[in-house]
Formats: C-alpha cells, structure tokens, sequence
C-alpha cells in the first residue's frame, strides 16, 4: 500500500486486543511508531512502559490478524482524584492512535469505547483527556461519545498548541 493511501475497506477478521505485558517485546516499538507519527508531544519509551505496565488491562489495540500488524492503539490509566470531595476514580485516555491509511472505519472509536468500559468495569466515575484545538476529528469522535469540552489549556502542548480538557462523566456527581 502506497504511504497515505487509504484502504477501501476492513479486514474482516480485524481484532481488537487487550495489552498484555507479555506482548511488549512484539508490540512497545510499533506503539511508539505508531503513536509519534500522530501526537505532538515526544514521550520517552518509559513513559510507554509507565502506563502499559500499570494499566495494560485498559490499554488495546487493532491487530491485523494476517500479518499481526499494529493498526491502532490507545494507552490509558485510572487513578484516585483527590481534588473531587469525596475523591473519585478518574480514567484518562493518554494517547489514541490510527494507521493514517485505516482512518475513517471507526477503528479509534471502537479502541476508545473499549477504553471506556474496561474503566466503567472498574468502577470509574468519569473519563478525561486532552486533544488539540486544531484536531477536529478528535473533537467529533469524543464528543460523538458523550465528551464534553470542560476547560481551554492555552498553549498546553511543547509545540505552544492550545488543548481542550475533555469530559466524560460516568456516574451522577449528585452522590
């Protein structure tokens, strides 16, 4: 397949797959390809190794099943937030990545939906993440799943870009 060019179609055998930290070795260096090419911010292999070592269950990716090529992926945590009174689960998509030439299938959609109810499955109370102002199909695919922009971060990224918090509130804050 030529570079930038999309595919018309799914494999139809398209898996999605929960991390495990047994896949690192196959898997960590295409996560990191994959996920540069698209996010701003540069993050050391520790970072990656933060998080999928700590949250692996509620990390998953798109494999192709022929070739066993990484297609998608998206890297979160879930971690008590003590500003809330009384203290609540927050879960927190950190990066969310497609093959530039699989977009459009709603492969990221089903990642992050995946995403969401791994944490709903842990009892979270909310989702949040930030995304570039300038990233307009990031904003419909998060606020297509419930999302609401919550605060504008000027100049939040390395870059000097601007980022909106967003929101996805899993439970009533009434208590």
């Amino acid at each position: 397949m030529a570079m930038g060019e999309r595919i018309a179609e799914l494999p139809p055998d398209l898996q999605y797959i929960q991390y495990d930290h047994s896949l690192e070795k196959q898997y960590l260096p295409a996560i990191r390809s994959l996920i540069s090419k698209d996010l701003s911010e540069p993050y050391s292999i520790y970072v990656y190794r933060y998080f999928l070592y700590h949250w692996g269950d509620l990390c998953f990716m798109a494999i192709d099943p022929k070739t066993s090529a990484l297609i998608g992926v998206v890297v979160n945590k879930l971690e008590v937030h003590q500003s809330h009174s009384p203290p609540t689960l927050r879960g927190y998509i950190a990066m969310l990545a497609v093959s530039s030439s699989y977009r459009g299938h709603g492969i990221a959609t089903t990642l992050v939906q995946k995403a969401i109810d791994a944490m709903i499955a842990r009892d979270a109370d909310e989702v949040i993440l930030e995304t570039e102002v300038s990233n307009t199909a990031a904003m419909k695919l998060y606020e297509r799943l419930g999302f609401l922009r919550s605060k504008k971060l000027h100049r939040y990224y390395l870059s000097g870009s601007t980022a909106y918090r967003l929101v996805l509130q899993l439970k009533s804050q009434l208590g």
